[in-house]
């Protein structure tokens, strides 16, 4: 794990949810099942349901202790089904998040992702994670309502990405609290700008 950190140039520390060998499998809309990152997001059938094998692999206590003492915990963003969701699936995880002190944010995909995500709104990414785990482990949403360009969109729906519409009355109907707001920046691709999404997180927490 300091290894990681160091190759990374990371600043903290990087903990994973388990070290315990697991594969990613999901079950696919027809039924069917897939497993491994590449084959899920290659599958001909939409992602119904993922599961870790075993379901019964442990979590770090260090992972534990640090979401234990945290002031912020921030979901995302990242690939829903095949990032996000396995560390949700982890025994042990989504109990101390909902169990910690702490300021629990879920930042919502740009654009969708070909294999996970496609038709995607920002209520289906709620929806998504919402459902793999009966515990409420975020409680805000921020969620981006800055179109990309023109040129940028027509790029990106050339690799099947499209914009994820912000449906935000959808996601307070869900029971969560949307923070709406232009969260990125664009040069040749779109993505979140750091510097955005730093002050909206860091307004929430102070």
């Amino acid at each position: 794990m300091k290894q990681t950190s160091s190759i990374l140039a990371i600043r903290g520390r990087v903990l994973p949810s388990t070290i315990d060998p697991v594969k990613l499998q999901a079950e696919l809309a027809d039924g069917t099942l897939a497993e491994g990152e590449t084959n899920i997001v290659r599958a001909p059938h939409p992602v119904k349901h993922i599961m870790l094998c075993p379901s019964t692999v442990k979590p770090l206590e260090e992972t534990l202790r640090a979401i234990e003492m945290a002031d912020c915990i921030v979901l995302g963003p990242g690939s829903v089904y095949t990032s996000i969701v396995p560390n949700l699936l982890v025994n042990g995880i989504p109990e101390a998040i909902q169990a910690a002190n702490a300021v629990k944010i879920y930042v919502c995909n740009v654009m969708t992702q070909p294999g996970e995500t496609d038709g995607f709104t920002a209520s289906d990414h709620v929806r998504a994670l919402s459902k793999h785990t009966d515990l409420r482990v975020f409680n805000h949403v921020l969620v981006n309502q800055r179109e990309p360009s023109r040129d940028l969109l027509d790029k990106y729906a050339e690799q099947r990405q499209f914009f994820v519409q912000p449906d935000v009355g959808v996601i307070k109907d869900m029971g969560f609290k949307p923070i709406v707001g232009d969260f990125i920046s664009q040069t040749e691709v779109v993505r979140h700008d750091p510097m955005k999404l730093a002050d909206a997180i860091l307004k929430l927490l102070y």
